[in-house]
């Protein structure tokens, strides 16, 4: 049975990365419910930490800088909270093949970090996990459910998945409640939108919006299922208060296929304006990218009453009027 959300007003809620997209639209969905809020954050460029991103809640969360590769500073503050809403991560999947390096540290030493902390500090805490439809790679049926193979196409999928499981084993073996949300294509809301690393329909609305053609690689006919940010938070918020769903992993996303040129028409009908030309794909994107995707959310739906609600007409307009009230704020991070 899904448990009312009221049930986190006046928790400690700790969100890693709560200056990124997914991040501080939980942090601001957890004021408004009237917990209490710390952000952890590194500040790391290109990822989408933007201080824009809580200008109507900056009184009242508290906002740390920090990495989650930094032990010594993410511990005390594992101590101090009730719940934690992991989402720092190195999240550009180019990125990831080009630095695996980097995209080690932080997915799995910072996850591993967090474990740790969590062992040693706090073992009543709960962690939602911030998982990836990366971990499935290129599916061997549709639509894609939580028993499906694991098998990435990239290092960032790679280590996603053995984040998740540093996780859920530390759970298991030390006896605190975990969750992993493994989320489909997110848009919405507070999404960068100054480079294409990541966030891509977010991307081709700046395009639109400034009259820049939209490049499709291909064909345009891979699909995808895309889901709103609101929809997401309240996948979070309501895996936090949801008993049945600890232990668990979840595919989460809308159930509907949706070709990659439809949803680029989508974005241009929201804007008003804008074109697309088709390219071919560069070899190393050609090399990852997955041609058919999409997911049953049957299980989350079962455990915890969740359901998607915004289909994508709807939410390509939404966030479309979002950024043209603040688009400026998000072509650049306001400095620090």
């Amino acid at each position: 049975m899904k448990a009312p959300l009221t049930e986190l007003k006046g928790k400690k809620a700790l969100i890693t990365g709560g200056l990124g997209f997914i991040g501080s639209n939980i942090a601001q969905q957890l004021v408004a419910l009237g917990a209490r809020v710390t952000i952890f954050d590194a500040c790391l460029d290109p990822y989408g930490w933007n201080d824009a991103n809580i200008a109507e809640i900056a009184g009242d969360v508290e906002v740390i800088r920090g990495d989650v590769r930094d032990y010594e500073k993410l511990a005390p503050l594992v101590k101090q909270h009730q719940v934690i809403f992991h989402m720092a991560a190195q999240v550009g999947r180019e990125i990831s093949m080009s630095d695996p390096q980097l995209d080690t540290d932080i997915n799995c030493t910072g996850t591993l970090n967090l474990c740790r902390a969590i062992e040693k500090t706090n073992r009543d805490v709960k962690v939602v996990y911030a998982g990836s439809r990366g971990q499935i790679g290129e599916p061997v049926y549709l639509p894609v459910d939580e028993d499906h193979p694991t098998l990435p196409t990239d290092i960032y999928g790679i280590n996603k998945l053995a984040a998740e499981k540093y996780l859920l084993l530390y759970g298991k073996v030390y006896g605190f409640d975990a969750v992993s949300l493994r989320l489909n294509n997110v848009y919405g809301p507070r999404c960068q939108m100054r480079h294409c690393f990541y966030g891509i329909l977010n991307w081709f609305i700046r395009n639109a919006m400034e009259n820049k053609p939209i490049t499709v690689y291909g064909d345009g006919l891979q699909t995808r299922d895309y889901i709103h940010v609101d929809d997401v938070v309240a996948a979070f918020l309501t895996a936090a208060v949801t008993p049945a769903a600890n232990g668990n992993i979840y595919m989460i996303g809308t159930g509907v296929e949706t070709k990659f040129l439809d949803m680029v028409e989508q974005v241009i009908k929201a804007v008003g304006q804008g074109s697309y030309v088709h390219v071919p794909f560069p070899p190393q994107r050609e090399s990852i990218d997955i041609r058919k995707f999409v997911v049953t959310c049957r299980r989350m739906i079962k455990d915890t009453g969740w359901q998607p609600r915004v289909d994508l007409a709807d939410g390509v307009e939404q966030t479309v009027q979002f950024y043209r009230r603040r688009h400026k704020e998000y072509l650049t991070p306001i400095a620090r």
